[in-house]
């Protein structure tokens, strides 16, 4: 079953008591948003959309007055609306959806769009496309529950349905809960122990504020954004080259445990090395987008390169923030969301200005880099640099002193260039560079020339300096050291750059070779608009995704903050709030979230302590056998859900749990165990070495967070991980 027949089978499943919702409102009025967009999103907008290359009968069903035009609805007038018609035929010829399309409308839904039109056929803009309104927090009968308003906002729903919530959870379940969500690390017995025996009235809040302040905060809290920006220390394809993105990984959980308010947050990452005189750390947040997949292979071409590497861009960007799949507007309009490919493109402009060719320039024995990159040495390295630049300055004065004594008969012989001063003698040396020019010489003196040469070349040749200088030598190979030194050990970490402005235009069907209309950069027209003074470029678009008046970004985070901690979001959709999206289960809540975010100062510290000290976080996850039966995948939320813990928290706790952990925070990658011949079995060339580079000593028991990722094969004890190769920010079960 997918998403949106899950969704619009909800009313059907009522009847028989299996859930507890309802598809009308309490009034009894059909709800646009609700019930008949998702019935016309999954049916009907395929062949009756925006998407005017596949629009049938020049009928539109996503717009009112269009349908209005074409008759297919007529408010209140169930007989004289086409759409019920043919939605009720059984003639193949004109039933809807067509039988060979795939899709069929239930009895319900049949009637939910009746019941609609005769209410009226009442379209309503999409819920996530306009601002969120702060709703007042309900009022509620058990007020003894409620510990802040998430919870007045859970409980109405729960009493509305007749439910109760659950008991809160044994403290020992709480404080491993809550370890495992603010640090993925586990309590220790001593800590376990202290809790549950502590009467203070403020020991949660307390537990919780501690946890906040842990450096281990960031570094679990970087793991989402990790799969988001699709983060690994490899290019991808045949070479799969390393990188040294590491250092964007670094800085993010740097930023996390900072709490780097969320719309700085966004702004750097998005357009850090836009900003008016940007910091190091400022560029090196930009790395967000520059954490792709890179082709170095022979093949490649760079243009082509160059075009997926911008698609890509621009999928998790608005994956990551807007919660809209974008991607099918490379090649025509959005079938479902009102995004046309005009609008594709012109956002598109705004990262097309990169100084960047699709493929690595920067090679050495294992590194493969694009640029642009931003050269971050490390205080080991310049130490170790500044060694081999010692060895060669040793070598230069060795030199100087073995040549000097050359050096000043050489000096003298080449600088005389006539006579000599004082007089009009010339050296014998010197001779037969000033006799006339050959044209006026006589046969003799020509003679005497060329016996003159003869003599020279004759001569036995001199010891070359190296030979007679083995300084020279020396210098020679500790500069080829220091070389090959900064080629593997220098970090480059790549970033963004609006370093060489490009003319956008329209992809025909999405291939770079049949460009069409030229484009300038601006937003999508369904969106509000950029403001007149906002820069065109990725800093004008980053802040106005943060303006406090984008419809999306804030629901889009604290939808996903919401998936964090309880294992599914308000939207079960995260990845997308489009037309297709799952029906918010409680909308006001999220518009009450999505609201307080930006009022807290975009803090997300703040709302994580505003999400674990509701009453809503603590409750038992046990489930009784009424909400088994009426609310099996708790959307509700009258209990604690159940989710399965990330694998690589799952590793990190078995090796603390072992004593074996190793809590240094930062720095390159690491290599811990994995089984032999995994990595070996990439190497289809001689091109590139893959053997495996196991770590030892305490770097095989480093967090999880830091262990090597390479795209074409992922860490082998890591099971349920994304493969890093594209935006992912829901793992599906």
């Amino acid at each position: 079953m997918n998403r949106i027949q899950a969704i619009v089978l909800t009313g059907l499943l009522w009847s028989t008591g299996v859930v507890c919702s309802v598809s009308a409102g309490d009034d009894g009025v059909v709800d646009f948003n609700r019930e008949v967009r998702p019935i016309l999103a999954e049916n009907c907008f395929y062949c009756h959309g925006q998407d005017g290359n596949k629009r049938q009968g020049e009928l539109r069903l996503d717009q009112r007055q269009a349908a209005l035009d074409r008759r297919a609805i007529v408010p209140a007038d169930v007989a004289g609306s086409v759409m019920l018609q043919r939605v009720h035929s059984t003639d193949a010829d004109l039933q809807m959806p067509p039988p060979n399309s795939g899709r069929t409308l239930t009895e319900q839904q049949k009637q939910t769009l009746q019941r609609w039109i005769e209410q009226g056929a009442k379209y309503s803009e999409h819920w996530a496309f306009t601002v969120p309104q702060s709703p007042a927090v309900p009022v509620v009968r058990n007020t003894a529950w409620v510990r802040n308003p998430i919870d007045s906002f859970v409980l109405s729903r729960l009493e509305s349905e007749g439910l109760q919530p659950a008991p809160e959870a044994d403290r020992a379940v709480l404080i491993r809960r809550l370890s495992i969500d603010l640090t993925g690390l586990p309590p220790t017995p001593q800590e376990v122990d202290a809790f549950v025996a502590s009467t203070d009235p403020m020991a949660w809040e307390q537990l919780v504020d501690r946890l906040l302040s842990s450096p281990h905060y960031g570094e679990r809290m970087a793991l989402p954004w990790l799969d988001a920006a699709r983060y690994a220390d490899s290019n991808g394809f045949q070479q799969d080259g390393d990188t040294w993105q590491w250092i964007w990984r670094d800085w993010l959980v740097s930023a996390l445990n900072q709490d780097l308010p969320f719309d700085q947050l966004t702004i750097w990452q998005l357009a850090g090395d836009l900003l008016p005189d940007p910091t190091t750390e400022q560029k090196i947040a930009s790395g967000f987008n520059r954490n792709h997949l890179l082709n170095g292979e022979g093949g490649a071409i760079p243009e082509e390169q160059r075009w997926v590497i911008l698609f890509d861009r621009m999928e998790t960007t608005a994956t990551t923030w807007l919660g809209l799949t974008l991607n099918c507007a490379q090649c025509h309009d959005h079938k479902y969301d009102p995004l046309t490919q005009r609008d594709y493109y012109s956002l598109l402009d705004g990262f097309n200005r990169v100084p960047e060719s699709g493929t690595p320039q920067y090679f050495s024995s294992r590194i493969r880099v694009a640029a642009p990159f931003l050269e971050v040495p490390s205080a080991a390295f310049l130490q170790r640099q500044e060694e081999l630049q010692a060895a060669i300055n040793m070598a230069d004065e060795q030199i100087r002193a073995a040549t000097a004594d050359e050096f000043q008969k050489w000096q003298e012989a080449v600088q005389v260039t006539g006579a000599l001063p004082g007089g009009d003698a010339l050296p014998a040396a010197l001779k037969l560079l000033l006799v006339k020019p050959a044209a006026d010489r006589s046969a003799e003196e020509q003679s005497a020339v060329q016996s003159e040469l003869r003599k020279l070349f004759d001569q036995k040749v001199v010891p070359s300096m190296k030979d007679r200088v083995p300084a020279i030598g020396q210098k020679e190979q500790a500069a080829g050291r220091l070389a090959e030194f900064r080629a593997d050990q220098l970090p480059r970490v790549m970033i963004m750059s609006d370093a060489q402005p490009r003319e956008t235009r329209i992809l025909n069907r999405g291939d770079y070779l049949t460009p069409g209309d030229k484009v300038e950069f601006s937003t999508p027209a369904f969106l509000p608009a950029l403001p007149a003074d906002a820069p065109r470029n990725r800093l004008g678009f980053a802040r106005w995704l943060v303006s406090g008046q984008h419809p999306l970004t804030a629901r889009v985070q604290v939808n996903r903050m919401w998936q964090y901690f309880f294992g599914t979001g308000l939207v079960r959709t995260s990845e997308d709030l489009g037309v297709q999206s799952e029906y918010p289960e409680h909308l006001p809540l999220l518009d009450w979230l999505a609201t307080e975010f930006p009022s807290r100062g975009w803090s997300l510290k703040q709302m994580h302590r505003l999400i674990v000290t509701s009453a809503a976080y603590r409750q038992s996850s046990r489930v009784t056998p009424e909400l088994s039966l009426r609310d099996p995948e708790n959307r509700l939320m009258a209990r604690a859900s159940r989710f399965r813990m990330p694998a690589m928290i799952l590793r990190d706790w078995a090796l603390a749990t072992a004593g074996l952990l190793d809590v240094r925070i930062g720095g390159p990658p690491v290599y811990p165990y994995q089984p032999d011949g995994i990595w070996e079995s990439l190497a289809i060339t001689k091109e590139r070495d893959f053997t495996y580079p196991a770590s030892s000593g305490n770097d095989l028991y480093r967090r999880s967070l830091y262990t090597f990722w390479r795209r074409t094969v992922g860490p082998a004890n890591m099971f349920d991980a994304s493969n890093r190769q594209a935006c992912r920010v829901r793992m599906t079960p």
